[in-house]
Order: structure tokens, then C-alpha cells, then sequence
């Protein structure tokens, strides 16, 4: 029975990826202020023995912990935030985990925080948790002259993406690993892995209706450019393309993560000649270039394919839906990956669009009037919508077993805030516990 804690708990990554590795566990202590994050982690999990609201008054266990897991929160070092670093009293709680593993001495420490940590104050905010947290070594060289204050630990940091451990998210964290000075110092990050599981594998067969942009909205979005190639949305000649299926969490402002689908299809009378054409020279006819708009009516989505050749049928392309300009209008931004972008603590990161028909890429001789039907048709039948609650969950690599007792809006935040299961799992399994 291996004896863990967590400060800034959240929702319980940390006890998913323990659970997943087959780990007995007793959970000394979780600590967590948001009183909606509380009650998804009771929900899950059982309320802890101990469950402190306020790190600066929690206990400190007198008999060291297997395992102490943190992760103060990221706002003060975000890239996307105010880069207010150490003058943010948000920042300082680093301080606080310090001294936590200063009293406690856990055999194993874990922190993980974003990206933007290394490069905060150009790098003296990142520099001074590595002194103190690698009183001994750092990614395997000694420290020499280590500050009077650091702790006896070997250290170990690296910056991992979830797209390359199994989650199609591009969702960068930096994680520090911390082995105490008497235990086995062996341990290296997991490799990266091909990724298999792609977005498809994460979006729910139905959705409710509340989750879909208005008309309105998606009617904006769809008229806001007209180059495509430079990510945008309608047509500029009649080699672009645009039918997006997106990827994101709720309404528009700074959505992340669009999804396109291209679907071609040949008419009925091209079908007919080309059958026609075959049992006369015993040669087909067609080729890519033959295929055309075709307007399904159906209730069901094809299947998505993720396929960086734009001459398949179901690609899927991820994106962002982002103000620019002086006035800060939202344009729909893509890019040929097969991963959302980062889940943020807004829900307003991620939109999926369906139904999204348009014009076969590279279809020699259009005629203008061709392309303005297919503008036409793009506009009125392609549909957006956010990501549900459910599928930033799978994006952060919780089972559909984790459920939540809260509202949507909460929910989104929860994922935002949390840590990738398959991300935490594999650093356990790589330690010697």
C-alpha cells in the first residue's frame, strides 16, 4: 500500500493514472479550493480523509509520503496570461509545494505546470525551481555548488505533449520529477509513441442540439474571409476548399480546434457515363478530378478519416477560430493536424463543424458560377458546435466511468484544468515505486 497525497487536486488526474497502473494506494490527504472541483472528485473518488481547502493551512504529514503530486496553478506563468510570474501571488505557492517536500521529504515528487514556466522572466522563474527542487542532480549531472535552501533530490524535467503519448490533444506540460537522495535514482521519461487514437475516436455519435452555433453565428464565421489556403474559410478561386468539421469547447470568442470534413461524390449522369464508357474500351473513364458537390441528405455523418492527402474523402483538418484585426473579429483558422489543440480552462477553446459538402480539390474547368453554388451550399449546410463536456474528458484521457455531479461550464473547466491521464500513467510506471 503505497501511501500518496496531492496538492491542487482538481479532479483527480492523479488518482485516474494510479488507478490505471494497478496501484494500492491510501490517499493521505487531497487539497483543492474550488468547491465544484471538490464535488466531482467526491463523486468519483469518495471524499478523502483528509480534505484540506487551502494549501497555506494544510497539514503537513510527520511520516513521509510514497508519492506527492502537485501542480499550482498555472496562471501566474501561462504564455497566454499576464506573465506577472513571481509578482503574481498565484506564483509564489511553488513556495508553499517547497516546503512541503522540505518538511515531509516524500520519496517521489511530481510537478507539472505549462510550458510558458520556462520561459517566464526569460527564464529565472524556471531556473530557480530546478535549484531548488535538484539539491542533488539534474537530468543526471550532479549539481556541484547546489543553493543552501534546495533539497536533497535527484530531479528530472521535460516537456511532454500529450499528442505524442496517446491523446490526440497538442497539449504541451512541463513536469518535474523529483527522487529523494536514498531511494534508486534510475528513471527516464517515457518515449514518445506513435499516435493512433485520433479525433474521431473522441466525438460522441449524437449531441444534443444546445451545443450547436446558431445560424447566425456559423453565417458570420463563414463570410468573415476568402482565402482558405491562408486558413480561412470561403473560396478564393476554384482550387480552394472549405468544409470544416470542428474541434473545440464552447462558444466562439477564442475557439481552438476546428475539424474539416471534404466529402466528394459523382453525379448520377457521371456515374452512368462512366459505366457506359467502361463496357464499351474496357477503361475506366473517371478520376479525381471527375468528382463533384453532392448534397447528402442523411442523418448520420460519414465516417471521418484523418488523412493529410486532400484528395480523400473525410479529411479532417484541426484549427482555431480567433480575433484578429483592430476590431477583434473571429475568423476560422485550420491546419492539416490530426490532435485538437490544447484544452484550456475556457470553454470557448474548441468547435466541431458538420455536414460541411464542398467542391473536389484540383476540379479543372469550373466555371464561376459553379463555385458560387458551391459558396452558396457551404454557407447553408455546414453546421458548428462546441465540444461537449464529455469529449474534453476523453480528450484529457478520463474512461467514460468519470462522470460529474456540475454544470457544463464547470465541467469544461475542470478539463482545462487538469492533467492528462496517459501522461501522469506512464511517468509512474517509469519510477521505481
Amino acid at each position: 500500500m503505497k501511501t500518496v497525497a496531492s496538492d491542487f487536486s482538481g479532479v483527480g488526474a492523479f488518482n485516474q493514472a494510479l488507478k490505471r497502473l494497478g496501484i494500492e494506494y491510501d490517499e493521505i490527504f487531497a487539497c483543492d479550493m474550488d468547491k465544484y472541483a471538490r464535488q466531482t472528485f467526491i463523486h468519483n473518488y469518495g471524499e478523502p480523509k483528509y480534505y484540506p481547502t487551502n494549501v497555506y493551512e494544510r497539514e503537513i504529514p510527520k511520516e513521509s509520503l510514497d508519492i506527492y503530486m502537485t501542480s499550482p496553478p498555472c496562471q501566474a506563468f501561462s504564455l497566454a496570461g499576464k506573465r506577472l510570474g513571481k509578482n503574481d501571488k498565484r506564483g509564489i505557492l511553488f513556495f508553499n509545494s517547497l516546503e512541503f517536500i522540505e518538511k515531509n521529504k516524500p520519496r517521489f515528487f511530481i510537478f507539472e505546470n505549462v510550458k510558458g514556466l520556462l520561459s517566464d522572466d526569460g527564464g529565472k522563474t524556471f531556473s530557480e525551481w530546478v535549484n531548488f527542487l535538484g539539491g542533488k542532480s539534474v537530468n543526471g549531472s550532479p549539481v556541484l555548488f547546489p543553493y543552501a535552501d534546495a533539497v536533497d533530490y535527484h530531479l528530472y524535467w521535460k516537456v511532454l505533449n500529450a499528442k505524442h503519448h496517446g491523446v490526440p490533444q497538442n497539449r504541451e506540460r512541463v513536469f518535474l520529477i523529483g527522487i529523494r537522495d536514498d531511494k534508486d535514482n534510475n528513471f527516464s521519461f517515457p518515449a514518445e509513441e506513435h499516435l493512433t487514437k485520433r479525433l474521431k475516436d473522441v466525438l460522441e455519435s449524437e449531441v444534443d442540439e444546445k451545443y450547436f452555433l446558431s445560424q447566425k453565428m456559423v453565417d458570420y464565421l463563414s463570410t468573415r474571409s476568402d482565402n482558405f489556403n491562408n486558413g480561412k474559410i470561403n473560396y478564393k478561386d476554384e482550387n480552394d476548399y472549405a468544409s470544416t468539421i470542428t474541434k473545440s469547447s464552447s462558444s466562439i470568442d477564442i475557439s481552438d480546434n476546428i475539424i474539416k470534413v471534404i466529402a466528394f461524390g459523382r453525379s448520377e449522369e457521371e456515374k452512368i457515363r462512366r459505366k457506359e464508357h467502361f463496357k464499351k474500351t474496357g477503361l475506366d473513364s473517371g478520376s479525381f478530378k471527375d468528382k463533384e458537390l453532392i448534397l447528402k441528405n442523411q442523418e448520420y455523418y460519414d465516417t471521418l478519416l484523418a488523412n493529410p492527402n486532400p484528395q480523400k474523402e473525410g479529411l479532417i483538418f484541426c484549427g482555431a477560430i480567433r480575433g484578429r484585426g483592430e476590431n477583434n473579429e473571429q475568423t476560422l483558422e485550420l491546419n492539416n493536424s490530426d490532435y485538437t489543440n490544447s484544452i484550456t480552462t475556457v470553454q470557448k477553446d474548441n468547435v466541431i463543424v458538420h455536414n460541411c459538402i464542398t467542391e473536389a480539390i484540383g476540379r479543372q474547368g469550373s466555371s464561376s458560377e459553379y463555385i458560387d453554388s458551391c459558396k452558396k451550399v457551404y454557407q447553408s449546410t455546414h453546421q458548428i458546435r462546441r465540444l461537449t463536456p464529455r469529449e474534453c474528458f476523453r480528450l484529457m484521457d478520463f474512461p467514460n466511468s468519470f462522470t460529474w455531479p456540475v454544470s457544463d461550464s464547470q465541467a469544461y473547466k475542470q478539463a482545462g484544468n487538469s492533467i492528462v491521464v496517459n501522461v501522469l500513467y506512464k511517468i509512474l510506471k517509469n519510477l521505481n515505486i
